[in-house]
Order: C-alpha cells, then structure tokens, then sequence
C-alpha cells in the first residue's frame, strides 16, 4: 500500500545517515533489509520487491507516477530532464496519488527552481550525467543551499563509511549506495544468517 510505509518518515527518522540500498529484484531487497538498509530504491518495475519488504521504496525511473504506483513505490524522484510546466503536472499526480515526491537537484539553479516551483521537503543531490566520482563533492557542494528543516539524499559514489560518516557531518539525511556490503557502509556488523 503506497503511502503506509512513508519514505521521508524512514530517512528522517532515528540517529545518523539514512542508507537507501539500489536493488534490481526482491533477493535484492530481502538483502538490504537484513544489512541494515532504512529505503530502497528501484530504476525498473522489478517484481516482487515490495512484497519482500517492508522497506519503503523509492522510483527512480523512467515513467511517471502511475509506474510508480504500479510497482509498489512510495516515492519518486522528479527528474530535471523535462520542462518545468510538466514537472509541475508530475507533481501534483505523485502528490494525488499519495507519493513523496523526491526533486533531483545537479546545481545551484535547479535547487532554486524547484524552492520556488515546490518548496519539497527531499531533494536528491544528483550528479546524474556527470563522472560518478563528482557526486560525492556535488552532494556536499550543493548541500548548504538546501534550506533548514529540508531532507537531502546525495546520490554519490562512495567506497566506504569513511565517506558515509562525511556526509552524514556535513548534514545529508541519506545517501544512495549500490546493492554491495551495505552492513560495512552502515557501521554494522553483518547479521549471522
């Protein structure tokens, strides 16, 4: 049921950086849940992933709302690739149908397009279509412009809890990690399976 499992509430809640693990099926998401993942994220319709957890889940694809919905998400990401007047109309879907909605944000102007066009309360910091290794400086270059009180997920790559433990100084709510150890990224041991 979208909604029940509130996306903004699972990454704002409880001490430290939230981790939001990409799977692509629900062996994926079983293993994230286990390692200590508080979100999911999805880039595809995989069946059965939100019937293996309990986690909520984040759309971060193609599609609109509706797709959202339809593969069990909670939330989406909004993504800068359309004009503004349709991310508005994709909005205010997502908002009806009950989704968080998560605004990808890769500089400076989108950050204070969207304040204006939404005022959201998550902004994902995005180094989408640039070198994977400039997430990690984009989400702490754009971070202080994310107004008080705002949740942030960096999309970055990092290699380990050193980074994680930088991000969640710097202020960012959670961070988005490949399916790999995410009990080391946690600062967890691996549960005894």
């Amino acid at each position: 049921m979208t909604g029940a499992r509130r996306f903004s509430q699972a990454i704002s809640e409880g001490d430290g950086i939230s981790v939001i693990v990409d799977v692509r099926d629900a062996d994926g998401a079983r293993t994230a849940l286990a390692q200590g993942a508080e979100a999911l994220v999805v880039r595809s319709a995989p069946a059965g992933v939100s019937e293996a957890t309990e986690l909520p889940v984040l759309w971060y694809a193609a599609g609109g709302p509706r797709e959202a919905v339809a593969a069990g998400a909670d939330a989406l990401v909004l993504m800068w690739d359309d004009d503004e007047d349709r991310l508005v109309e994709l909005h205010d879907e997502a908002v009806l149908l009950g989704l968080d909605c998560v605004i990808e944000v890769r500089t400076e102007e989108e950050l204070e397009t969207a304040l204006e066009l939404f005022d959201p309360e998550i902004f994902l910091l995005s180094a989408r279509g640039s070198d994977e290794e400039d997430g990690f400086e984009r989400a702490l270059e754009l971070l202080p412009d994310v107004p008080a009180g705002k949740l942030a997920i960096a999309e970055a790559h990092v290699t380990g809890r050193a980074q994680v433990a930088e991000l969640e100084r710097a202020g960012v709510d959670a961070v988005i990690v490949g399916a790999r150890d995410v009990a080391e990224l946690v600062g967890a041991a691996p549960p005894q399976v």
